[in-house]
């Protein structure tokens, strides 16, 4: 009976290792690293190997050459000003204040705070009065500025709200001048027939460090008493 029953592989195989090199000679067991091998040599190898990758992306890549981005922001603007149009080389980050009296030497238009609050940098674009100092140039390419240098006529004829302000004495230091002349010149071109609490509202956007805002409110109603 005992022929008889499942087979057993490992009886044909004597007792002990397979091969010879499976048993372990005690005396010949290697070391995981060279005797030569100190702390020292093994970090200067790491540092040097780390080296030799770090610089093998620059040794084996190619020089490409670099492009513009498609993206970027077009320089060139036409700027209409006064009824003439320029073709100017404008950053997008530049305001109009800074674009009419740097590149384009219309100094009338002053710069006081220079963030919107005293109205000496007002300029119209479409007729209506903007602070310039914190207009990108970019954002009006497409409208009509009319600065103080463009209130006079061609032959030097004073604006009557220029003359009525002179008339007046409402200039005194004269820095918020420009801003109230375009101010008051906007607000009689949209309503030649003012109140005076409409030509005081159309005003208050300018700050008189001098004080003199009644004289340039009585300037404004002369004005349109000659208009």
């Amino acid at each position: 009976m005992e022929n008889y029953g499942p087979y057993d592989p490992t009886l044909d195989y004597a007792p002990g290792p397979a091969t010879k090199e499976i048993a372990v000679e005690s005396g010949k067991v290697q070391s995981w690293k060279p005797l030569h091998m100190s702390r020292r040599n093994f970090l200067r190898s790491v540092v040097c190997s780390g080296t030799v990758i770090a610089g093998s992306g620059y040794l084996f890549t190619t020089l490409a050459p670099s492009r513009a981005d498609a993206r970027s922001v077009e320089r060139l603007v036409s700027l209409n000003v006064n009824g003439r149009t320029r073709r100017l080389d404008v950053p997008p980050n530049e305001t109009l204040a800074t674009t009419l009296r740097y590149r384009l030497g219309l100094t009338g238009t002053k710069i006081g705070c220079n963030q919107a609050e005293c109205g000496a940098c007002t300029v119209m674009a479409n007729g209506a009065t903007i602070y310039s100092c914190s207009t990108l140039t970019h954002r009006v390419r497409d409208k009509e500025i009319v600065t103080v240098e463009g209130i006079a006529s061609d032959d030097g004829t004073l604006h009557p709200v220029q003359q009525a302000f002179m008339d007046e004495i409402a200039p005194q230091c004269g820095f918020c001048t420009p801003g109230q002349v375009v101010a008051a010149v906007a607000l009689l071109n949209m309503n030649p027939n003012p109140t005076i609490e409409e030509a005081r509202m159309g005003l208050s956007g300018n700050v008189c460090r001098c004080g003199a805002y009644d004289h340039y409110l009585r300037g404004t109603m002369k004005a349109a008493e000659r208009l």
